[in-house]
């Protein structure tokens, strides 16, 4: 990985995990967290996929620690940073890693389909989760509870979509713009 990428990922994972710390209360609502945006870009322009779910899982993981140290200095205004059925959550992401893979950062229908790709699939396999385990509403294990589960969770689909494509023009924006800046920025 060159220089100039490194530091183009040091700053965006940076800014992924600082978003996502940030209280519920002191961001838009319709803004989802970009973390599946930071691994859908990890997945399209880290050429070791080691690497790329490293970023991916390291952006994830650390911002789950400063919520929950966040959350154990005042539950009020934070969620847990871990939690019941947490680890499906993980899986996605490394899964929206994957879809990644597939994805020419320079084609922006490309990167659009990702991100709505990654999303309705985090969409679909976490609620299915939350069915599954009986968490959220606790619907019933039928069909028609599973149905009123994605129903649910609609809202949270919208700022999924909404945030992981805004994000994700960020990300791949950045990294088409800015590579000779950044790598005079790292030679300075």
């Amino acid at each position: 990985m060159n220089r100039s990428l490194v530091f183009v990922f040091s700053l965006l994972f940076l800014v992924a995990t600082a978003y996502r710390v940030i209280p519920y209360t002191m961001r838009p609502e319709w803004l989802g967290a970009p973390q599946l945006a930071m691994a859908l870009f990890a997945g399209a322009v880290v050429a070791n996929r080691k690497y790329a779910f490293l970023v991916s899982l390291a952006s994830m993981l650390l911002s789950d620690v400063v919520m929950q140290l966040l959350y154990m200095a005042n539950p009020g205004d934070y969620y847990p940073g871990f939690y019941k059925g947490q680890v499906i959550n993980y899986l996605l992401i490394v899964g929206t890693t994957v879809i990644g893979f597939f994805i020419n950062s320079r084609k922006p229908l490309q990167i659009a389909g990702g991100a709505v790709a990654g999303s309705l699939i985090f969409f679909l396999l976490s609620n299915f989760q939350v069915w599954l385990g009986g968490g959220g509403l606790h619907r019933a294990k039928t069909v028609a509870g599973l149905l009123q589960t994605y129903v649910d969770g609609l809202p949270f689909l919208t700022n999924s979509v909404a945030g992981t494509v805004l994000f994700s023009a960020l990300f791949f924006g950045v990294n088409a713009l800015l590579p000779q800046r950044a790598s005079q920025l790292v030679k300075a």
